[in-house]
């Protein structure tokens, strides 16, 4: 299975809601560090996946110079 941004956003909420709703500091505190680790692992997958993005469309513009240029 591949994780989503989607999924660790997801999982970042869940332990938000668990956080508020914990009566417990320790365990307060462990949604807080679970939600703070999740929204991380989000972050990190959405720059990646920009960083492919504008890579790809780098790679499409050259593919389309160089087929322009052969064509003169």
């Amino acid at each position: 299975m591949s994780a989503t941004s989607d999924f660790y956003l997801t999982r970042a909420d869940e332990c938000a809601r668990n956080a508020n709703g914990a009566t417990l500091d320790n365990v307060r505190e462990r949604f807080q560090r679970a939600e703070a680790a999740w929204r991380a692992m989000a972050e990190r997958l959405i720059s990646i996946e920009t960083m492919r993005l504008n890579k790809r469309d780098a790679a499409d513009a050259l593919a389309e110079t160089l087929a322009a240029s052969a064509a003169i």
